[in-house]
């Protein structure tokens, strides 16, 4: 068992107000998790994605999957 700890990370595209969530990508390969939070509230809940599943999201955000207009 991996006792490292998550180094968390905010986008440097998050410039807009404060609506942001927090990465600790660290944890990938030694967990196989991606921990995710509210950059508004680090001490409240994380929600733990599997990394193949964030991996996944990344890159359909990056091809506009979830575009809405």
């Amino acid at each position: 068992m991996t006792t490292e700890n998550p180094r968390w990370f905010t986008s440097s595209y998050s410039e807009n107000g404060g609506q942001c969530v927090q990465v600790a990508t660290n944890l990938a390969a030694p967990r196989g998790l991606v921990p995710i939070r509210d950059s508004k509230n680090p001490h409240g809940p994380v929600l733990d994605l599997p990394a193949h599943a964030f991996t996944t999201f990344v890159a359909e955000v990056k091809t506009g999957q979830f575009d809405t207009a």
